[in-house]
């Protein structure tokens, strides 16, 4: 029975190697760019097997896809403040926060990198992009709901995520608040009627 309970148990070893390995990907795109490490390599910083990482991945672009996704549902909650206006605003600081951090600035190179990485790199880049846009679909669903007029997901993305991401993928610039708050300002008075 006690062994039954371990194997349903959450966390434990399982999401101690997880967090290892997801934290060892994150490391080595920020340090060596993506294509120039190995699944051995990522084994080695987490500080276990190479056969755990297949066993539970399977091939690299699992893995890769795997670190996208989980970064992203775990960053950058969507909000819930009541209006659309506060939802974007609290949305566009937190994605500025996690993109502006070491692994956010990783994990959107990884994205553009699985890009150009045949059928599974696309599958994976795909997969990232459609969890970003489940996310903002729930916000903006929310806001249609209580009777708000929000702005399509390819607006968000077009004038709030894109501009952010380009300053953080170039270095052209940080992402201040005052700057954020100004993405969408811009994006909300571009929808209201006039």
């Amino acid at each position: 029975m006690l062994e039954q309970e371990r194997a349903r148990r959450p966390g434990g070893r399982s999401a101690r190697v997880r967090a290892a390995v997801h934290q060892a990907v994150t490391g080595l795109i920020a340090e060596r760019g993506y294509g120039n490490f190995t699944i051995g390599d990522v084994a080695t910083r987490a500080g276990v097997a190479d056969t755990s990482v297949y066993r539970r991945w399977g091939n690299f672009e699992t893995l890769l896809t795997d670190v996208a996704i989980t970064w992203l549902t775990t960053t950058s909650p969507i909000p819930d403040t009541g209006s659309l206006e506060t939802d974007l605003h609290a949305y566009a600081a937190n994605v500025a926060r996690d993109i502006s951090g070491p692994d956010g600035l990783a994990v959107l190179r990884l994205v553009i990198a699985l890009s150009t990485a045949g059928d599974a790199g696309l599958r994976a880049r795909d997969a990232f992009l459609a969890e970003r846009g489940r996310q903002l679909q729930l916000m903006l669903d929310r806001a249609r709901d209580r009777g708000e007029h929000p702005p399509d997901g390819l607006e968000i993305l077009d004038h709030l995520l894109a501009p952010m991401y380009i300053r953080v993928l170039f270095g052209a610039g940080p992402l201040t608040p005052d700057y954020v708050n100004a993405l969408v300002d811009r994006l909300l008075a571009a929808e209201r009627p006039l």
